[in-house]
C-alpha cells in the first residue's frame, strides 16, 4: 500500500488495516518514498511485553496502590 503524509493524517485507519493483512505500507512525500511501515512478526507484541506493570495484579496479595507506591519510592524518596 502506498500512503502519502495526509493519509496517515486522515485515514490511519485505512494504514491500521493494511498492516493487520500483513502488508507493507510505504510512506510518499511529494510522489517520492521517504520510507515503510512494516507489519511486526508478532502476533500481539504487548502481551510478551517484559514491562514490570503488565500482569503485576494477577498472583499479586499486595492492592495495585502499593506496588505503584513501591515502583516509584526510589525516584520520589530522593527529593
Amino acid at each position: 500500500m502506498n500512503a502519502s503524509v495526509l493519509d496517515l493524517r486522515y485515514k490511519m485507519r485505512d494504514v491500521l488495516r493494511a498492516l493487520n493483512r500483513r502488508e507493507r505500507v510505504s510512506i510518499l512525500y511529494h510522489g517520492k518514498i521517504k520510507g515503510e511501515i512494516i507489519p511486526s512478526k508478532q502476533k500481539n507484541s504487548l502481551k510478551s511485553s517484559n514491562h514490570p506493570l503488565f500482569g503485576m495484579v494477577k498472583g499479586e496479595k499486595a492492592p495495585p496502590e502499593k506496588i505503584i507506591a513501591q515502583m516509584r519510592r526510589g525516584r520520589y524518596n530522593d527529593i
